[in-house]
């Protein structure tokens, strides 16, 4: 059998790609599907489902170089005429559905792609070449935007691979001509040569692509987490310092992998007397909205009733006494998360110039002390430490 196509047949080389794009294919959406599916309650669960994902997403970079592969080889060949040319309808919806694949190859993988890259977390894929992607940055928007595109882009090609093996069969079964046996292994030759439109068909594919981004878009599959808990709103408070700017990070270690992410709303009531002299200075209470927060791809299952139950304990509290000593200052109070509520002193840096203060601070943190993510009694699948940052820039209110 010839490498190349003909006008009348389908070369090795094409065939060969085709087939091992349907495996790729064929084993990427169950593994996907599956892991989505499955719960993650024990550290065995959690384990199995991130290496489902894992070879999810390594079937699906590998399915991604297979079919540029594959166009591209496409391009430099001669396409096989179609064997009822006289059917123009039917060899338009052919044509449609060759171009909804080619670009749903494409699509659905990349987008999955950027969206591992634009994200943290676990289920790495399992290749030696890193898991970021150039001019990619670590983006919440980013993530959730590209997950969304990555919904859409499998429905396309879904729709089309339903549409391509019924038009097969329909050739096989039905007409009982030759157009699924020229891609079967072996020498079969078939057709006449005729001219066929390929600009219409594309740019109609190109419509049914913007159709189905508007379709998604209406149905909120761009969404940040849509399906976890909602961020509560918090109280304004009056504060002797009003906090301009900052950030309350956090950062867990899931599978040997730092994982970081931040609270969006949280609030700071501020009292502070610069003294000389060592003691107490003030007071912080901060309230923090659990909702808010954002973890790489494991934001939900870190709001889940088995970590931080944000749907139950929506804030946490921080109330902590300003301390000055010879050694530097700390906020010694109390920490409730979970309804739990247990002492901490985080050590911070604090510089004021006028009346702008600048505090940057760091708190080391046990999450069993919360009974979060009591479901992991080991280290194995998520560390016990937890490390919080804030940094946060104020201003004296008058």
């Amino acid at each position: 059998m010839p490498t190349s196509n003909t006008p009348r047949s389908y070369g090795s080389v094409t065939k060969t790609f085709h087939w091992l794009t349907v495996l790729l294919i064929f084993t990427a959406i169950p593994l996907g599907i599956i892991a989505n599916k499955l719960a993650y309650d024990t550290s065995e669960a959690l384990e199995f489902k991130a290496f489902l994902f894992s070879m999810h997403k390594t079937v699906g970079v590998t399915a991604f170089f297979v079919a540029l592969g594959r166009i591209i080889w496409a391009l430099s060949q001669p396409k096989p005429s179609g064997l009822h040319p006289e059917r123009r309808a039917e060899s338009f919806l052919a044509e449609l559905v060759h171009w909804l694949l080619y670009g749903s190859l494409l699509l659905v993988p990349l987008s999955g792609w950027i969206h591992h890259a634009s994200t943290s977390g676990f289920a790495p894929i399992l290749w030696p070449f890193g898991q970021n992607l150039p001019m990619v940055p670590k983006s919440e928007s980013l993530a959730a935007l590209t997950a969304g595109l990555h919904i859409v882009f499998e429905r396309v090609l879904a729709l089309s691979i339903f549409l391509h093996v019924a038009g097969a069969l329909k050739h096989h079964f039905v007409d009982k001509d030759d157009t699924l046996r020229r891609m079967l292994p072996g020498m079969t030759e078939a057709g006449t040569l005729h001219a066929t439109s390929k600009f219409a068909p594309f740019m109609t594919a190109i419509v049914v692509w913007i159709a189905a981004l508007g379709v998604g878009s209406a149905m909120g599959t761009h969404n940040s987490h849509s399906d976890t808990a909602q961020s509560v709103a918090l109280e304004e408070v009056q504060s002797d310092w009003h906090v301009d700017s900052g950030m309350l990070s956090l950062e867990i270690t899931q599978f040997g992998s730092q994982v970081s992410g931040s609270f969006e709303d949280w609030t700071a009531d501020i009292t502070y007397t610069e003294l000389e002299s060592p003691g107490s200075h003030g007071t912080v209470r901060a309230v923090i909205s659990i909702g808010s927060l954002t973890l790489g791809s494991v934001t939900g299952q870190a709001l889940g009733p088995d970590f931080f139950d944000a749907d139950t304990h929506p804030t946490a509290e921080f109330y902590a006494e300003l301390m000055f000593q010879a050694d530097g200052y700390t906020a010694d109070g109390t920490l409730s998360i979970r309804g739990t509520e247990i002492p901490v002193s985080m050590p911070f840096d604090l510089h004021i110039e006028g009346e702008t203060a600048q505090m940057k601070g760091r708190l080391e943190l046990d999450r069993r002390d919360f009974k979060i993510g009591d479901n992991m009694p080991d280290e194995s699948s998520l560390a016990f430490k937890v490390d919080v940052g804030i940094t946060l820039t104020a201003t004296r209110t008058p």
